[in-house]
């Protein structure tokens, strides 16, 4: 049966509309930045991320027309004020881009991996790869400017051997010495502790810039929230004699111009969120020491608290699109039982 012919499934309409969702909210925050951007190595790779949020929404939206796929509302030029002054420093900028190709990159991935039909399958291709050269092109920038956080170093095993007792597993009992962190451990420590530093600064600048007071709220709770996680991973590391590396504290400005709808930033901080759900869930299934596990099990419940109260936010506002579901058939008997009396 020819491509074309086929319908689509249930996991490449997910993932065509989650990337939707993501990339017109991409190209409104990546083109306010491009518009106050000073440094021109930054500049340069700005616009390329700019460029691969922009072809993208345009191919999925040509795909949307060619299969009678309802076209989501995402976000549009009414989501962003280009006229606003810079929000976030070019370096913060850098990192931020940075960090959402590495996002990017995990998310084409797992979209390539669902779907089934070979268009969609080489258009997913297509985005990974183009994504990974951005996060390359990031990489060296940050390098150049000397602004690269590498995670700890620790020396190379000389040997090899097996675990050979369950105290290995160990690290809820006050009587017993935790072991040391192993390099899977710290890993996640690590880029959990990157990942609520990125968090940290945007719901601080979404919360300086909006005029809505159940956001403004919601904003710093992020922060606090994002705070209290990179304390919690940091005294990890530091408890273990290893210590955190740390980007700069420098990322917003002092502006408190409406730049972007709170719609737009509601929904950015939940795809922050679920990101964050999604990382403690595989740093508590790679960790061993079952204090790291139970840390991550909790601090994961506490994120997906916030999530709800955002998602509740969105809907009070009417700013919470809905996914593409399956027909309710309860529903459409009900209707029909009553047309027919």
């Amino acid at each position: 049966m020819p491509e074309q012919n086929i319908e689509l499934t249930s996991t490449e309409i997910a993932s065509l509309w989650t990337s939707y969702m993501n990339n017109t909210m991409s190209t409104c925050v990546l083109g306010h930045m491009s518009k106050n951007i000073t440094d021109q190595k930054i500049a340069e790779a700005l616009d390329k991320a700019l460029i691969i949020s922009v072809k993208e929404v345009k191919k999925l939206e040509q795909i949307f027309q060619e299969e009678n796929f309802a076209q989501p509302y995402g976000f549009t030029e009414k989501d962003v004020n280009l006229g606003a002054p810079a929000l976030f420093t070019d370096t913060f900028s850098l990192q931020y881009i940075n960090h959402m190709a590495k996002a990017g990159m995990l998310a084409y991935s797992g979209f390539t991996a669902m779907s089934f039909r070979e268009d969609i399958i080489q258009h997913f291709t297509v985005s990974l790869s183009e994504t990974a050269k951005l996060y390359s092109l990031t990489n060296d920038a940050l390098k150049e400017k000397g602004m690269l956080v590498r995670s700890p170093y620790i020396i190379p095993p000389s040997d090899k051997d097996y675990i050979n007792s369950n105290s290995y597993l160990s690290g809820l009992n006050l009587f017993h010495k935790k072991r040391p962190l192993n390099a899977i451990e710290i890993s996640h420590l690590f880029m959990n502790i990157q990942t609520n530093n990125i968090g940290y600064k945007i719901s601080l600048a979404f919360g300086q810039t909006s005029d809505d007071r159940d956001v403004q709220d919601y904003m710093m709770r992020g922060k606090d929230i994002s705070q209290k996680h990179v304390k919690i991973f940091a005294d990890t590391l530091i408890d273990g004699n290893i210590q955190s590396p740390m980007s700069s504290d420098i990322g917003i400005t002092e502006s408190t111009n409406k730049t972007f709808s709170d719609k737009l930033m509601m929904f950015h901080m939940a795809l922050l969120s679920a990101s964050g759900i999604g990382n403690y869930a595989t740093a508590a299934g790679a960790s061993q020491r079952s204090d790291l596990a139970v840390n991550y099990e909790r601090l994961s419940f506490e994120i997906a608290q916030y999530a709800k109260e955002g998602a509740n936010i969105m809907i009070k506002n009417s700013w919470l699109e809905q996914p593409p579901a399956t027909a309710d058939r309860d529903n459409l008997i009900r209707n029909k039982k009553s047309e027919q009396g």
